[in-house]
């Protein structure tokens, strides 16, 4: 439900093999524990099943649990993004599934009786040091002017000219990279130096995997390699696939379906869906970006 676990079991996928799990793991200080036997998964399995059944199978994109269910116009049918995935999957959750009355628990939800059996509250890590926690690490050489490259992209943070030379630390989400924090190893402690910006980036979003897949085409292409030709290639990317979204849709509506409808369970979640999912043509007002770390040392919050 919350704080911090002592241990984390888990089965022996590459993901939870990692050097990010272990990092997360030492600085939040659980042990991580790979199951030994397949048996010892059965406790979550259970879980992984009802999800299927009542969240991932009401949902455009289903592929079904073996070759025999799965639908010929699935991946035609996909539309979602994984941050809207995982909304839907956090909110189902939150407000379904720990909500629910079960005999095995007393007649108790699932939240209920976690916190029936609470002897004292557990201290919660703030939300903002859990997010930085999680975050990917990767390590970079600071260049002349204070810039940093990291996956193609240039970045430029204040105070970062005076650590020309050396080498830092970057903590970065790999949903959003157009931003990370900068980091300074100090005998066995990290020390936040500063937020550096991708330089043309300071009001854009892009991924990891975007950055990624678009500077490799934007070299194939023969292309300078800068942050603005990245940058046009990933807005290219969203636009061909949002075109292609729109065409499958008009598609669709030509052609006389079985009409969707959802379980009770997930209506509020379907109508999520539709809103997440909805094109939307108007242009993105200019924001104004402000440094975080800058506002807590003038104004003292």
């Amino acid at each position: 439900m919350f704080c911090r676990p002592l241990s984390f079991y888990t089965d022996g996928g590459k993901d939870f093999r990692s050097n990010h799990l272990q990092q997360i793991g030492l600085q939040l200080g659980f042990t991580c524990h790979l199951r030994s036997r397949p048996s010892e998964g059965g406790v979550v399995e259970r879980p992984f099943k009802t999800l299927n059944t009542e969240v991932f199978s009401t949902l455009p994109g289903y592929t079904g649990g073996n070759v025999q269910e799965r639908p010929e116009d699935a991946e035609k049918d996909a539309s979602l993004t994984l941050r809207e995935l995982e909304r839907i999957i956090v909110r189902y959750i939150v407000d379904n599934y720990n909500q629910r009355m079960d005999a095995r628990m007393g007649e108790q939800t699932r939240f209920q009786r976690w916190d029936s059996g609470l002897l004292s509250i557990p201290d919660l890590l703030s939300e903002r040091d859990l997010d930085i926690c999680l975050m990917k690490q990767s390590r970079r050489r600071v260049q002349k002017g204070g810039y940093l490259q990291f996956e193609n992209l240039m970045y430029q943070g204040e105070y970062l000219a005076g650590y020309e030379g050396e080498t830092v630390i970057l903590r970065y989400d790999p949903r959003d990279i157009t931003a990370i924090l900068v980091y300074r190893n100090e005998g066995n402690k990290e020390v936040f130096l500063t937020r550096a910006y991708g330089v043309d980036l300071e009001t854009e979003s892009m991924s990891w995997e975007d950055a990624k897949a678009s500077a490799k085409k934007v070299r194939e292409s023969g292309k300078n390699l800068s942050n603005r030709s990245i940058l046009a290639e990933v807005k290219e990317r969203h636009t061909f696939s949002d075109k292609k979204t729109k065409k499958e849709r008009q598609r669709q509506e030509q052609v006389q379906v079985k009409p969707y409808i959802p379980s009770p369970v997930l209506k509020e979640v379907k109508e999520e869906v539709d809103k997440a999912t909805d094109t939307d043509t108007s242009e993105e007002p200019m924001v104004e970006v402000f440094d975080y770390s800058q506002l807590q040392d003038d104004y003292g919050f």
